[in-house]
C-alpha cells in the first residue's frame, strides 16, 4: 500500500497520526507514503487525478488500480485490517461515540478553520470568499466549546481514556490553523491542556509541523 499525501494538509495528517498512534501503541502498518506538493498543484497533474478525479489528498493505493480518496474511510479500512488497539472504540456503544466526536473535531473545527484560511489568505491561491470566512468564523466558537465541555471531566483525550481517531482530527485542524494564524477563541483551558498534551507526544511530534 502507499499513501499520497501532503504534511500541513489537515485530512492526510489526520490519517498520518492515525497510523502514528498505532505505531506508537505497537501496531506498525506498513506502508509507503509519497508526497504530492500541493503548492507546485501537483494534484492536478494527470497521474494524480489518475488516482483521485477530485485532485484532493490523501489518496490510499491499495493496489495497481485500486485507490481509496477519502481520509476517514482510509481510517476505517486500515481499523478493519488492525483492530488492535482500537482506536474507533472497542465496543458498539463506544465507536459510535467516538465516531460521533470525530464528525463534531471535523465538521464544527476542522472545516470551519479551512473555510477561514482559504477564504483569507489560501495557501493554495483560492480567490478570497470574506463571507465565507466569516460565516465560518462566527460558527467555529460553538464546536470548540462542545468539545471544551467533553473534557472538562479531566479526561486525557477527547473520548476517555485512550486516545482515538477524533483526537487525530482534532490535531490536524488545530495544526492547519497555527499554520495559517487562524486565531482560535479564547477561555477554553481544557482544550488548551489537550493541545498541549497530545503535541509532546512522539506521534504527533514525527508527524505535526506547526
Amino acid at each position: 500500500m502507499r499513501l499520497f499525501y501532503f504534511p500541513i494538509a489537515p485530512n492526510p495528517t489526520r490519517v498520518r497520526l492515525y497510523l502514528a498512534e498505532k505505531a506508537q501503541a505497537g501496531t506498525r502498518i506498513e506502508l509507503a507514503e509519497e508526497l504530492v506538493d500541493l503548492r507546485a498543484g501537483a494534484q492536478r497533474a494527470p497521474e494524480h487525478l489518475a488516482r483521485n478525479p477530485l485532485g484532493k489528498l490523501p489518496v490510499l493505493e491499495l493496489a495497481p488500480g485500486a485507490f481509496l480518496t477519502e481520509s476517514l474511510a482510509i481510517v476505517e479500512y486500515l481499523e478493519e485490517l488492525h483492530p488492535e488497539p482500537p482506536l474507533i472504540g472497542a465496543t458498539p456503544e463506544e465507536r459510535a461515540h467516538v465516531r460521533e466526536l470525530e464528525r463534531i473535531c471535523e465538521l464544527a473545527v476542522l472545516q470551519p478553520i479551512a473555510r477561514i484560511l482559504h477564504g483569507t489568505k489560501s495557501p493554495l491561491g483560492l480567490p478570497p470568499a470574506p463571507e465565507v470566512a466569516a460565516h465560518a468564523r462566527a460558527a467555529l466558537p460553538d464546536g470548540l466549546r462542545v468539545l471544551e465541555a467533553r473534557l472538562a471531566d479531566g479526561r486525557p483525550f477527547l473520548a476517555g481514556a485512550a486516545v482515538s481517531i477524533a483526537d487525530c482530527t482534532l490535531a490536524a485542524g488545530f495544526q492547519f490553523a497555527r499554520f495559517g494564524g487562524v486565531e482560535l477563541p479564547g477561555g477554553l483551558p481544557e482544550l488548551a491542556r489537550w493541545d498541549r498534551a497530545f503535541r509532546a507526544r512522539p506521534s504527533a511530534q514525527r508527524v505535526l509541523v506547526a
